[in-house]
């Protein structure tokens, strides 16, 4: 575990992305939650929540943070729904893992919510989508070339 002593508490916040594939009819069904374990946008959002408040107990080398603020939101896209949570503390080290959970889990409880009504689920990419404070600085998402993914 990275030794985070002697640095300063400061703001830090942090977006990360899944996205979720799944059949127009299904994501109908999901908008309208008319789904048979019920509303599965609010209970994959407390999914969420918690999943970032408990990264620190999940993986071995995240300190326990103060998590000041969660907020997952869904942007509903043909074929497939895309999952962003953001995450903000005021503390010396960032929250990139508690936003990249936290993304993952809302996108596996929809998937777990969804499997009753279709097999045609599909979690594709996580992805950091920015991340504010800290001594490395801001950052920014920008797709890899295809050059360094070994394409021509």
């Amino acid at each position: 575990m990275k030794d985070v002593t002697d640095k300063s508490p400061t703001l830090r916040e942090a977006v990360a992305e899944t996205v979720l594939l799944l059949p127009d009819e299904i994501q109908a069904m999901l908008r309208e939650r008319r789904l048979e374990k019920g509303d599965a946008l609010e209970i994959a959002r407390t999914a969420g929540i918690l999943a970032a408040k408990k990264t620190w107990d999940l993986i071995p080398f995240c300190h326990p943070l103060p998590i000041t603020h969660v907020a997952i939101t869904y942007f509903f896209e043909p074929g497939q729904v895309r999952l962003q949570a953001l995450v903000k503390t005021t503390a010396p080290t960032g929250v990139e893992m508690e936003a990249l959970t936290a993304a993952s889990l809302t996108a596996l409880t929809l998937y777990d919510m969804l499997k009753p009504h279709t097999k045609q689920l599909e979690i594709g990419y996580t992805r950091l989508l920015s991340k504010k404070g800290g001594k490395s600085g801001d950052y920014v998402y920008q797709p890899v070339s295809a050059s360094h993914n070994g394409e021509s």
